[in-house]
C-alpha cells in the first residue's frame, strides 16, 4: 500500500490497505490498522472509494477523550484530508503542530498534503512554503519517491526546484560500505582491519 502511495496509484493502495480493515482477510490487524490509518484515508479520498470517515470515526471512539499524542496528530491529519475546504485548514495546522515534528517522514506527508491542498484552492503563493518544506524533509530521509512528488507540486505552483542529490551512501564502494557499517557499530581501525585483512592505515584513509 505504502509502495503503490509513493508511486501515485491511490486505488491500488486502497485495496491493498483495505485488507487491514476486513475481518477474515489473511491481513486483518486491528494493531496495524492504528499504524495505517493515515495511509488508508489518503488512499481512500484521493481515489474516491468509501470507508475513510466511518474508519476515523471508530479510532476517535476507540482512542476515547484524551487519545495519544501521535493519534491526535494523525486523526487531524486525516480529518484535514476529508473536511470540505471551509474546514480543511484548521485540521491541517493541528496535524502540523508539536507532535507531528517527533516523526519527520509523517511531518513531510502532513507538510505535502497541505501544500497539494493549497494549490487545489488556488493558493499557489501559500502553497509553495509547506511544498519546499516536504522536498527538503524527504531528500533528507532519502524518500525519493516522496520527494519526487513534492518537487512536481511545486513546479505546478509555479516554483522551480533543484535536482535531487544523490546520498553520500550511493557513492561507497562495497568495501568502503561495509567500512562505514562496522565503524558505526564502535569498531576501531584495528579491529576493522583485522575482520577485513586490511591494514589499520588502510582502513582510516577510506
Amino acid at each position: 500500500g505504502m509502495i503503490a502511495l509513493s508511486a501515485e496509484r491511490p486505488l491500488e493502495a486502497y485495496h491493498h490497505l483495505l485488507r487491514i480493515w476486513t475481518p477474515g482477510d489473511p491481513a486483518f490487524c486491528e494493531g496495524m490498522q492504528f499504524c495505517c490509518l493515515a495511509d488508508f484515508v489518503e488512499a481512500a479520498v484521493s481515489s474516491g472509494r468509501e470507508g475513510a470517515a466511518a474508519a476515523v470515526e471508530e479510532f476517535e471512539h476507540r482512542s476515547g477523550p484524551v487519545a495519544a499524542p501521535w493519534l491526535r496528530m494523525t486523526l487531524a491529519y486525516c480529518k484535514a484530508l476529508l473536511a470540505p475546504p471551509e474546514q480543511a485548514e484548521r485540521f491541517f495546522q493541528d496535524a502540523l503542530g508539536p507532535d507531528v515534528q517527533r516523526s519527520p517522514f509523517r511531518h513531510g506527508r502532513c507538510l505535502l498534503a497541505y501544500g497539494e491542498w493549497l494549490r487545489r484552492q488556488r493558493r499557489s503563493m501559500d502553497a509553495r512554503v509547506p511544498l519546499r518544506s516536504a522536498r527538503d524533509a524527504f531528500d533528507a530521509l532519502g524518500a525519493a519517491p516522496w520527494g519526487d512528488r513534492a518537487r512536481r507540486e511545486l513546479r505546478a505552483a509555479g516554483e522551480a526546484s533543484r535536482p535531487r542529490a544523490g546520498r553520500v551512501l550511493d557513492t561507497l564502494t562495497p568495501q568502503e560500505l561495509e567500512i562505514a557499517e562496522l565503524a558505526a557499530g564502535g569498531l576501531s581501525n584495528k579491529e576493522i582491519g583485522a575482520r577485513l585483512y586490511l591494514s589499520h592505515r588502510t582502513v582510516g584513509y577510506l
